[in-house]
């Protein structure tokens, strides 16, 4: 009776891990999901059904996404038509491997654009030693084999042999293994190399400083219902609106009713800013801008007064600005 009483147990059985190394004692596994692996999860759908007033720009605004993404995943060629009743593809799920062929794919977005390297026809995984971004790729010095023979031991491992470089128009030139490409200390770094690594800075949601993008009164507050997704201040024509937090420009243009000419900057995969009613914008679609950079000047297109329209939208949702601005607009 008491064998058949211990039989009837539910309990899962304990799962031990034989690796070298591993502790002797038992290791009880569990098979439910931890709160930490549920936090924050993104709000946006896995499919978004296109609906009457839609454009490409509209969408990518509505969910923090650059639209150009958004067409790169569902095949969409410039000028982006889309139809109502379209289902346009997920941009938010997690990273995935195909079996057959051993392709990594990730979502848009979800990453930092960086491309891991790997020989024709190599299964392994990158170096130990590869960073997680996968630059610099470890290709020196390459493995040779040799039969095993206690002579090769005593040799040792034979000298690297000179790679070849090619550049069209220009013969083929042989350098050694060795040799570095190797810039002087007091190089100094471009404009556009400065924006980028300020942006780099602020790759994580707590490392963003903002700044007012501009000074004025503020005549138009935040509101969760209504028109009212940012702020309103406002200023004089042609004065200075400046990037409120480093990032890279996702939209430079005025396709988006309502907001006139428009500069829409992604500052990481959380949060973009957005601003709206511009005289003149002054950077382009790719660039990478510096906090404080002057990006357009103040102007009243597509609205009855000289006024900014700011926003900062939190994976697309609209959020009130004062809480990450300073106390004060100097």
């Amino acid at each position: 009776m008491l064998v058949l009483a211990g039989c009837a147990t539910n309990e899962p059985a304990p799962v031990i891990d034989r690796m070298p190394g591993a502790s002797k004692a038992p290791t009880v596994k569990s098979a439910s999901p931890s709160a930490a692996s549920q936090a924050g999860k993104d709000w946006r759908p896995d499919l978004y059904t296109v609906k009457k007033g839609d454009t490409l720009f509209s969408i990518g605004l509505e969910y923090g996404y650059d639209y150009k993404e958004i067409a790169q995943a569902n095949n969409i060629a410039p000028p982006y038509i889309i139809r109502i009743g379209q289902q346009l593809k997920s941009l938010d799920s997690k990273e995935s491997t195909d079996s057959a062929t051993g392709v990594v794919t990730a979502p848009l977005g979800s990453g930092d654009g960086n491309v891991v390297v790997r020989p024709l026809g190599s299964d392994a995984p990158p170096s130990a030693s590869t960073p997680a971004t996968g630059i610099p790729v470890l290709n020196e010095p390459k493995a040779l084999r040799v039969p095993y023979s206690e002579q090769a031991m005593q040799v040792g491992p034979p000298k690297p042999v000179p790679t070849a470089t090619f550049t069209p128009g220009e013969p083929a030139k042989t350098t050694d293994a060795k040799a570095a490409d190797v810039k002087p200390a007091d190089a100094k770094p471009s404009s556009d190399t400065a924006a980028k690594a300020d942006s780099a800075a602020a790759g994580s949601d707590e490392a963003l400083e903002w700044i007012w993008p501009t000074n004025g009164k503020v005549i138009g507050t935040f509101s969760d219902t209504g028109s009212g997704k940012g702020i309103d201040i406002a200023g004089t024509q042609g004065q200075p609106v400046l990037a409120a937090a480093p990032g890279k420009v996702i939209y430079s243009g005025s396709d988006l009713r309502g907001y006139g000419k428009l500069v829409i900057i992604k500052h990481n995969k959380t949060y973009l800013s957005v601003y709206a009613h511009n005289n003149q914008i002054l950077v382009k679609e790719g660039q990478q801008v510096s906090r404080g950079q002057k990006i357009a000047e103040m102007g009243n297109s597509d609205t009855d007064k000289v006024k900014l329209h700011f926003e900062i939208r939190q994976q697309g949702k609209s959020v009130d600005p004062s809480k990450y601005l300073p106390a004060s607009n100097p």
